[in-house]
């Protein structure tokens, strides 16, 4: 493969407009830059396709036939020369100054006019895009030649390591749910949750020995009325038996008084514990 060959394998085509008009200009009246109005309708001497091809470091603006793609001029914009090669004028955004070269040395300045205003943007930001190629080349370039040099010295000790999942893998994850304010409570006061009950046994109150219905019966109820009265029996026999009791207790009183006493002392106590 030829050189030629080689620069046109690694062409990129950036931007194609389909009409342009190429002006021939008069030469700058001052240092201050180019102004299309001073360019006269007659001085139109071109119209055709502009293509912006970006090949390696360079960038080329083709002006080109539209129907057989003969050429007609080419500005070439070399990294870092872009202001020379493309100057923009003052009084428009719509038209340019190109150099053009023949390849042999020559060169001219003619003049470029788009129809549309943005055509000519587009226009700007492939030259734009372009410079940001070749300036990312050229840090790839210089890290690359900077690392050749570098690796006899450094050891990368944190190799890059793939975390990626790889195809049918999956990730699970458990979760352990948390706790409710209720059981919460009820641990930290000693007692189980709901799945595992724990019984809390309570002393019995004082005078609680007896228990009782917390209801009273109703008042037509035939047990209850027997149950009062059987009540109301015991009562009497047991007053009956504490009062015979009481009599009864006289005796041992009677043979701890002295004998000295006269028996009338005798009978007047006697006939008192009997009124009594």
């Amino acid at each position: 493969m030829s050189f030629e060959e080689e620069d046109e394998a690694f062409e990129h085509t950036l931007l194609v407009v389909r009409e342009v008009a190429v002006y021939k200009i008069p030469p700058r009246s001052t240092s201050g830059g180019y102004k299309c109005g001073e360019w006269l309708q007659s001085d139109k001497i071109w119209s055709g396709r502009l293509r912006v091809v970006s090949c390696k470091d360079r960038c080329e603006i083709r002006l080109e036939d539209p129907n057989s793609g003969e050429l007609f001029a080419a500005c070439f914009v070399n990294p870092g020369q872009r202001e020379t090669s493309v100057e923009t004028v003052l009084d428009s955004s719509r038209y340019f100054v190109l150099k053009i070269e023949d390849g042999r040395g020559k060169h001219a300045f003619i003049g470029l006019g788009f129809s549309e205003r943005n055509e000519a943007f587009d226009f700007n930001v492939a030259l734009s895009d372009h410079e940001k190629y070749v300036r990312r080349e050229h840090e790839k370039e210089s890290s690359a030649a900077a690392g050749e040099v570098g690796d006899d010295t450094h050891i990368d000790i944190h190799p890059a390591v793939n975390h990626r999942l790889k195809e049918g893998e999956t990730i699970r994850i458990n979760v352990k749910p948390k706790p409710t304010s209720g059981t919460g409570m009820l641990s930290a006061a000693g007692l189980s949750g709901p799945g595992k009950p724990k019984t809390v046994g309570l002393a019995p109150p004082p005078g609680s020995a007896k228990i009782r219905s917390p209801l009273p019966p109703p008042p037509n109820d035939p047990a209850a009325a027997r149950r009062t009265s059987g009540n109301h029996g015991v009562d009497i026999k047991e007053n009956t038996r504490r009062g015979s009791d009481s009599l009864s207790d006289l005796s041992p009183l009677e043979r701890s008084l002295p004998s000295s006493a006269g028996s009338g002392s005798t009978k007047n106590t006697a006939a008192g514990w009997a009124a009594f």
